[in-house]
C-alpha cells in the first residue's frame, strides 16, 4: 500500500511540475505577443513597448504602415524570396533525401558526414565569406544571391531529415513496383512521394519562414532601402532612439505572421507525423 501511495504522490508531483512548466512557458510566449498586438493598435506614437489593453484601439497604424513607409515593397521582396526558397530548397532536399535513402554510391557516407560538418558552421562565421563572394559575383544588393544562400543553408541538415523519413518507407514498395515494370521516376513520383508528404509539408514551412525571420544575412547583403526584407525594414523603425516608431513596428510584425499562418493552417494536418518520423532512422 505504501508503495502504491508513493507512486501516486510521485505522479501528482510530476503532473504539478509539468503544469507549472507549461504555464510559465505559455506566459513567456504569449506575453510578448500581447505587447506587440496592444502596441500595434494604439493611437498616436509610442516610445516604448508596454502592455496596455485599456487604450483606444485603431487600425490607422496599418494604413500608415503602407502609406508612410516602404513596408509594402519590403513585404513583396520577402514573399518573392520566401516562395522561391521554399520551392527550390524543398525540391532539392526531396530528391537528395530519396537518393541517399534508396541508392548506394561512391562517396555517399562521406558526403553525409560533410553535410553535418557544414551544418556546424554558424552563419556568423560565414558572413565575411558571403560578402566576398557577393563582391566577386557582383551580387551585392541582389535578391538572387540572398535566395541562393537561404537555399544552400537549409540543404545539409534538411537532407538528413528527409533521408530519415524516406528510410521509414519500406523498400519493399520499390521492389514490388519494379517487378510490375515501373521505372525509377514513376516509383518516386507515384508511390514514394505521396507517402512522404508530411515531411515535405514540414520542410516547406521551415523554408518559407526563414527569409521572414532572418535579419543578419539580409542586412549584410542588401544595401538599398527599397530592396530590404521585412526583418531589415522593421528594424529601421526602432534603430533611432530619438524617433522610434513602435506602433508601426508592431503593426508590421503582426502582418509578417499572416502568410506564415496561412501556410501553417493549410499544411497543419501533415505536421505531427512529419516532425515525429523524420528522426526515427538515419
Amino acid at each position: 500500500m505504501n508503495k502504491i501511495k508513493t507512486q501516486k504522490n510521485t505522479r501528482r508531483i510530476s503532473h504539478f511540475l509539468t503544469y507549472v512548466y507549461m504555464i510559465l512557458l505559455s506566459i513567456i510566449v504569449v506575453y510578448p505577443i500581447l505587447i506587440t498586438v496592444s502596441s500595434a493598435f494604439k493611437k498616436g506614437n509610442v516610445t516604448a513597448f508596454t502592455l496596455s489593453l485599456h487604450n483606444d484601439w485603431t487600425f490607422l497604424n496599418f494604413q500608415r504602415l503602407f502609406q508612410e513607409t516602404l513596408y509594402g515593397t519590403w513585404y513583396k521582396n520577402t514573399l518573392i524570396i520566401a516562395i522561391f526558397t521554399m520551392i527550390v530548397q524543398v525540391t532539392i532536399i526531396t530528391l537528395a533525401g530519396y537518393t541517399y535513402s534508396r541508392y548506394r554510391f561512391a562517396g555517399r557516407k562521406s558526403s553525409l558526414k560533410l553535410f553535418l560538418i557544414v551544418q556546424m558552421v554558424p552563419t556568423m562565421a560565414a558572413l565575411t565569406a558571403f560578402y566576398v563572394m557577393a563582391l566577386l559575383l557582383n551580387a551585392l544588393d541582389q535578391f538572387w544571391f540572398l535566395t541562393l544562400i537561404y537555399i544552400g543553408g537549409g540543404i545539409p541538415m534538411n537532407t538528413w531529415l528527409m533521408k530519415g523519413y524516406f528510410d521509414t518507407v519500406p523498400i519493399d514498395l520499390d521492389e514490388s513496383a519494379k517487378l510490375d515494370g515501373a521505372g525509377h521516376f514513376r516509383i518516386f513520383a507515384q508511390i514514394i512521394l505521396p507517402l512522404v508528404r508530411p515531411m515535405i509539408a514540414v520542410q516547406s514551412l521551415w523554408a518559407f519562414m526563414g527569409p521572414f525571420g532572418d535579419y543578419m544575412l539580409a542586412k549584410f547583403l542588401l544595401r538599398s532601402e527599397e530592396k530590404y526584407t521585412v526583418a531589415v525594414g522593421l528594424q529601421t523603425f526602432i534603430s533611432d532612439e530619438q524617433n522610434q516608431k513602435v506602433v508601426l513596428f508592431s503593426a508590421g510584425a503582426i502582418l509578417i505572421a499572416l502568410p506564415i499562418s496561412i501556410l501553417f493552417f493549410f499544411l497543419q494536418k501533415h505536421f505531427v507525423s512529419g516532425l515525429i518520423a523524420g528522426g526515427t532512422k538515419g
